[in-house]
């Protein structure tokens, strides 16, 4: 069993990945919130850089990029060559 470390990725890197993450696959900021169990506050925080996600919501982030299949990876390495 192989254990992954969460994602690292800076402000305002973050906060881009989130809103095109969301806008990739055709969620609100309040569609997201709920996936994520967080409140559609946090997401626009988030987005527009006043705060960062915990570990914890970047990996389920992570887990939404996953689901997205070749979109959300190809996604994931814009902002990790960064």
């Amino acid at each position: 069993m192989t254990i992954k470390k969460p994602l690292a990725i800076k402000q305002p890197e973050v906060g881009q990945i989130i809103h095109d993450l969301r806008l990739a696959s055709g969620l609100t900021q309040e569609q997201l919130a709920a996936q994520l169990g967080v409140t559609y506050s946090t997401i626009n925080r988030w987005e527009n850089g006043r705060s960062k996600p915990s570990p914890m919501a970047m990996k389920l982030i992570e887990q939404k990029l996953d689901e997205m299949g070749t979109q959300g990876q190809d996604l994931l390495a814009k902002y990790l060559q960064n």
